[in-house]
């Protein structure tokens, strides 16, 4: 046992509730009302067509610009989380989403939604998922993976929670005064819970959760760290980055397009809702268990083992017909996507080290919102050409298949710098 006077961070303090539980439940809290209350603009997707008449292309078309947006500036959040700290990012964060929901109040044109939402608000979204994931890699030695998982279920809370509430306050006010309610709830909430984040144990003179005792888990970094420059130049990057992007294009050509292609076999509307409900509510399951799992085998086994399961409800697909085939589908699909989400900042601070584990999170995120917006659209067009999703549901087992490959050959860097980047 490592005597504490020996620690180069250990406090004079008595022992008490370690202040990186409060970190990640600040953490939860703001994904759960940025992230989370972002997939419920399909609640508002009606109501904006009833009052306009807009198609759903050009209505929808929003929600892609705000995907991008929030692709691209994840690296830029990324990096200045890493050099100021999650609480400034987040901070701004919340008032850009914040108000881009209070002026989505004020539409009256359908330029306004690709301002108000797809940059003002989408500009708030990039600066959560890169500056809050990686606070647990940070804080935590061991229990790293679960505090992470906790941190992302976040999103499947705030989805589970605030959709139904959005819907009930539209049925009893209107769309206008729904925005401004939660708008005005994200707004103040989540700058109330930014005060609590701080970047890591040293700023308060703390080690990590689980650096003065042995462990022998997945958890534990391996090999040197890495900047953010050095990072790119790396086969692993590329292949990281490769997985996520075919996860990403999997999760939401499936996602906008399995209701419906449900309904075409008969299932009536609320079951396929049901089906997206309960695929919602395993992620939440996924995101916990298997950050939790990868503490105890580490997060290769845990990615390798998510992605099986999210090929396997691929190729489901393929066959579902029935209703209670399509909610197998739903809880191995949800688990997996929730599981797979929960993995990616553990996988990079695996790979590459905490020094600029913003930056990498945000820019494998990237590839992500890529993957995310090309698949629902191409999906979309294979469907207006043939007539059927079978295709689309074969590529989506395709690039699954792919990614499985990818993860089992992702290796470690071991090996000195000039190696690593040959």
């Amino acid at each position: 046992m490592v005597r504490q006077e020996n620690l180069p961070f250990a406090e004079d303090k008595k022992p008490g509730v370690f202040y990186g539980y409060i970190v990640v439940l600040a953490a939860f809290v703001i994904m759960m009302l940025t992230l989370g209350i972002n997939y419920t603009f399909g609640v508002f997707f009606e109501p904006l067509l009833a009052e306009f008449g807009w198609t759903r292309a050009v209505t929808s078309g929003a929600y892609s610009l705000a995907m991008l947006v929030f692709g691209a500036l994840g690296i830029i959040a990324g990096g200045l989380s890493d050099r100021f700290g999650p609480r400034i990012v987040s901070v701004f964060s919340g008032i850009f989403f914040g108000s881009g929901l209070l002026l989505m109040s004020q539409v009256n044109a359908v330029w306004q939604i690709y301002l108000f939402y797809g940059l003002i608000a989408a500009v708030g979204l990039g600066g959560c998922w890169p500056s809050l994931v990686p606070i647990a890699a940070r804080w935590f030695v061991s229990r790293r993976g679960l505090m992470t998982g906790i941190i992302v279920s976040g999103v499947s809370f705030g989805t589970v929670l605030v959709a139904p509430l959005a819907s009930r306050l539209i049925s009893i006010y209107d769309w206008r005064t729904s925005y401004v309610i939660i708008g005005i709830v994200a707004l103040v909430l989540v700058l109330v819970a930014a005060q609590f984040l701080k970047r890591d144990p040293a700023q308060i003179g703390q080690l990590p959760y689980g650096q003065d005792r042995e462990n022998g888990g997945g958890a534990i970094l391996q090999g040197e760290e890495f900047s953010f420059h050095e990072t790119v130049r790396t086969r692993q990057f590329w292949m990281i980055s490769i997985i996520y992007f075919c996860y990403g294009f999997c999760l939401q050509a499936i996602m906008v397009h399995v209701a419906i292609y449900a309904i075409g076999l008969g299932i009536s509307t609320a079951n396929a809702a049901n089906i997206l409900a309960v695929a919602s509510g395993l992620s939440a399951a996924g995101r916990i268990a298997m950050g939790g799992v990868s503490d105890r085998l580490g997060a290769k086994p845990s990615l390798i083992f998510t992605l099986i399961l999210l090929l396997v409800a691929s190729l489901s697909l393929q066959v579902a017909k029935d209703l209670w085939v399509f909610f197998i589908f739903a809880i191995i699909f949800g688990f997996a996507f929730g599981g797979i989400a929960s993995l990616q900042s553990l996988m990079v601070a695996e790979l590459f080290g905490l020094s600029s584990l913003g930056a990498m999170v945000g820019a494998v995120a990237f590839f992500y919102t890529v993957g995310g917006a090309a698949g629902p659209v191409l999906a979309g067009y294979i469907f207006d050409v043939t007539g059927s999703y079978q295709l689309s549901f074969w590529i989506c087992g395709a690039l699954s298949l792919a990614s499985v490959v990818m993860s089992v050959f992702l290796k470690p860097i071991v090996a000195g710098r000039g190696k690593a980047f040959a």
